[in-house]
């Protein structure tokens, strides 16, 4: 009886020491947030003297809302945020079916030379991008566009050359190949007994049982395409086309207010996070919802 309470004793303490080791952990992630969203209430003085106490932490002191007024008068933040959201949007939404597309191909079809070219695929992702920002930079600015406007030369200062150089992503391309070749091939054969054709069995049968790589490849997508930087700063030039990142440039120009750019991180944040919470639920529905029946 005593050997069975000093088990269930150490059983306990266990579980107490893994909750106390994630609360810290994410504890020291949740710290950055807290201390941009509480500075993002302080002025510039209270905000830098209270960094070197735990009231950095704290909403005490000095709190108001004119560092978010005095934000949105520097700059055109619902413009940045429209385009950095939509830019952003159009890029999940065509990334993942061309991509998925591409991952059914390599991983369903058979084809000659598949395999070189998924080779050659998968080994672009040792490339910075920096190194072909020049070359791409010098090919987007010759290339001819027709849109409302009529037929214009170059992509310069617009949307579309910030989403269709990055709607292929090699890493996404990568995951939806490892995931349909982890499909039991079964499905797909009684799929072509019952006379599918390949776009039936790719749009019924493969693409609702794979929410979590549509899931996990929808947040990778996001994240690179909402925190470009490099490429929108060379290729929007005016106010009309920058997104979110290019925009933070504004609040180093002349004297730099602290408290304003905190503030602004905050608001560039809110749809980072409501994307990836909403996201993350649904990753964790389609794990659990998934599966091949009999």
């Amino acid at each position: 009886m005593q050997a069975k309470n000093v088990r269930g004793r150490n059983y306990r303490l266990g579980i107490y020491a893994r909750y106390a080791t994630l609360i810290l952990i994410g504890l020291i992630f949740i710290f950055p947030i807290v201390f941009m969203i509480v500075s993002s209430f302080k002025p510039d003085l209270q905000l830098l003297r209270d960094t070197s106490s735990l009231r950095a932490f704290l909403p005490v002191g000095d709190i108001s809302v004119d560092n978010y007024i005095e934000a949105f008068e520097r700059a055109p933040i619902g413009r940045f945020i429209f385009n950095s959201v939509f830019i952003t949007a159009v890029s999940v939404g065509l990334g993942l079916f061309l991509n998925s597309l591409a991952g059914f191909s390599f991983a369903v079809l058979e084809w000659p030379g598949k395999t070189i070219v998924l080779a050659v695929i998968i080994a672009t992702l040792i490339i910075p991008f920096e190194t072909i920002a020049i070359p791409l930079l010098l090919i987007v600015n010759f290339l001819p566009w027709f849109g409302l406007e009529g037929f214009t030369q170059g992509w310069l200062d617009s949307y579309q050359v910030q989403i269709i150089p990055f709607i292929a992503d090699a890493l996404s391309v990568f995951l939806f190949t490892q995931f349909f070749r982890d499909l039991p091939k079964e499905i797909i054969e009684a799929a072509r007994i019952d006379g599918a054709s390949w776009w039936q069995i790719y749009q019924r049968v493969l693409v609702p049982i794979s929410g979590p790589v549509f899931a996990t490849a929808a947040i990778l997508k996001f994240l690179a395409m909402y925190n470009q930087f490099l490429w929108p700063l060379m290729v929007a030039q005016s106010e009309e086309f920058r997104p979110v990142m290019v925009g933070l440039q504004y609040f180093f120009q002349l004297n730099v207010a602290w408290g304003e750019i905190m503030a602004y991180l905050t608001i560039i944040t809110v749809p980072v996070l409501i994307f990836y919470l909403a996201l993350q639920r649904a990753f964790i529905e389609s794990i659990a919802s998934s599966g091949v029946k009999g």
